[in-house]
């Protein structure tokens, strides 16, 4: 004979009791505490975190990713720390792998290395390039002490900081036209990739000097045939053997690097996926500036004119050739109709909307896109209006509209751990944030945060703001001749930097020409 056991002792919810669910049974600390009569927090909430913490249920680094992913701690990010040393925009910025350290680079042709807790430069050198610098990280393991740069030049270099501080800088390759960013496989201090204006993709390898170009990015239409501009480029954190570019076109493209044949006998070239939002197939040319992806393989695509897209596995398409992907799907629901003949939105009704993060402007200028949070769970990005967006990543709500800068910001990157973030753009300091910051700018209304953007930047470069008003044209002219020169000497030698950190940003600039004998 079968007897119904007891009821629990616990109570249950309502929603629970309609479902048949029992609501979880409290853990025997807190159950005893209750006896007691002793107050506690109610679960689930941040306060019953900080309790569990305390007395050793929850686990510390459990505890620091709920802080940190806390939609509180976002709201109160407020300017730390002012960095400013560059004479120009700040184009890139990126951590070390601790966080302690923050790399820059700017139209000044510069890389500086900041203490960015104490708002101070630690190191500063001129890169060897002759124009504007794009992108610069440091690459993994190597002490902070090997930096990659690209810029507007075509150039990709490599600096050693040597002991001493004497700099040397290497030209690894010179493409004629912009190289706008890098990738650097995870973990690995020697490999790393680049894109540019010209459609190609390179992979370096610093350990035998290598430099090869694996393909250039053809249009979708025409594979094999016209090539696109190439804006950005990411590593899959979770396969990294898998990236991604964007550029001039609708599609963000990936490729497997492990197709990769350095004698040419394979069709390396040929994406293994493409991502697209169903509205923009075939139609957008405005093209895409900035790649970011989360720890689980999410791939964030910000498009110019447009919004920031959010794509998963599902929004893929899955062929060799899109084309043919085109074709496969227009047969499924017209038949034996011909993509020629059939309308290419009916393509776009069977493929998952992604999730879309909206309010922002991206018009004038290549800016990038990042997630924020310990497990990715916001989405940011820089604004035409010079504001940062912050965006909570489940539901595409607008938390956070910050003031990041008097035009336009390009560039937002967090700390590896801390909550941290960092924004820089046309103004030529770099702002760091976090909670508690001294300064927390009023929040803005999100439907007319935009709208005293100046429609009159044409430039993609802003060349206008290279230099700033103190200095006159001669000393322009003068550095651009010493950048001339530095040009000729890197191709016969690596570029040897000699600087000294008592002097000024002026005289290191000096000493960098004396020491390079030119």
């Amino acid at each position: 004979m079968c007897h119904r056991l007891p009821p629990p002792p616990w109570p249950t919810c309502e929603e629970g009791k309609r479902r048949g669910r029992r609501r979880k049974k409290p853990s025997r600390r807190r159950r005893k505490k209750e006896e007691e009569g002793e107050a506690m927090p109610r679960e689930g909430t941040r306060m019953a975190g900080l309790w569990e913490r305390e007395v050793g249920c929850l686990p510390p680094k459990l505890f620091a990713n709920s802080v940190m992913a806390s939609q509180d701690f976002v709201r109160s990010l407020g300017v730390q720390k002012r960095l400013r040393k560059h004479r120009g925009c700040v184009n890139t910025i990126s951590f070390n792998e601790d966080g302690s350290l923050l790399l820059s680079g700017s139209d000044d042709r510069a890389a500086v290395l900041w203490n960015w807790q104490e708002g101070t430069p630690t190191f500063a050198f001129h890169t060897g390039h002759s124009d504007n610098v794009f992108h610069a990280l440091f690459m993994p393991f190597s002490g902070d002490r090997s930096i990659i740069t690209c810029a507007a030049d075509g150039q990709v270099r490599h600096s050693q900081i040597q002991e001493g501080g004497r700099v040397i800088t290497n030209e690894l390759v010179d493409t004629e036209v912009a190289v706008h960013k890098l990738a650097i496989e995870p973990g690995n201090p020697h490999t790393f990739f680049s894109c540019g204006d010209n459609g190609s993709v390179f992979l370096f390898d610093l350990r035998e000097k290598y430099v090869a170009e694996l393909f250039k990015c053809a249009e979708v239409d025409h594979f094999g045939g016209d090539t696109i501009e190439l804006y950005a480029i990411a590593i899959d954190p979770r396969k990294p053997s898998c990236f991604a570019v964007a550029g001039s076109d609708e599609y963000v493209r990936i490729y497997d690097s492990r197709k990769i044949d350095v004698n040419g006998n394979s069709s390396f070239g040929r994406p293994i996926e493409y991502f697209c939002p169903p509205h923009m197939m075939g139609e957008n040319k405005d093209g895409i500036s900035g790649l970011a992806f989360s720890q689980t393989s999410e791939l964030l695509a910000s498009y110019s004119y447009d919004n920031i897209y959010l794509f998963s596995r599902e929004h893929g398409l899955h062929f060799n050739n899109i084309e043919v992907g085109k074709r496969l799907l227009m047969d499924e629901i017209e038949g034996d109709c011909h993509i020629n003949t059939a309308p290419l939105p009916f393509c776009r009704d069977k493929l998952p909307a992604p999730q879309i993060f909206k309010g922002h402007r991206n018009k004038h200028t290549m800016k990038g896109v990042n997630f924020l949070g310990p497990n990715c769970d916001y989405v940011t990005t820089g604004s035409d209006c010079g504001r940062v967006f912050i965006w909570r990543k489940k539901d595409g709500e607008l938390m956070r509209v910050m003031k990041g800068d008097k035009q336009i910001v390009n560039c937002v990157e967090q700390h590896p751990y801390g909550i941290v973030i960092a924004n820089c753009g046309i103004d030529k300091d770099i702002k760091i944030w976090a909670p508690g910051g001294s300064e927390n700018p009023d929040e803005v209304e999100t439907d007319s945060c935009c709208s005293d953007i100046s429609e009159s930047y044409d430039s993609v470069y802003f060349d206008d703001y290279i230099f700033s008003s103190d200095f006159d044209s001669s000393e322009e002219d003068d550095e651009d001749d010493d950048d001339d020169d530095d040009d000729d000497d890197d191709e016969e030698d690596g570029l040897s930097v000699s600087i000294n950190e008592d002097m000024s940003y002026e005289e290191k600039d000096a000493a960098s020409d004396h020491d390079s004998d030119v």
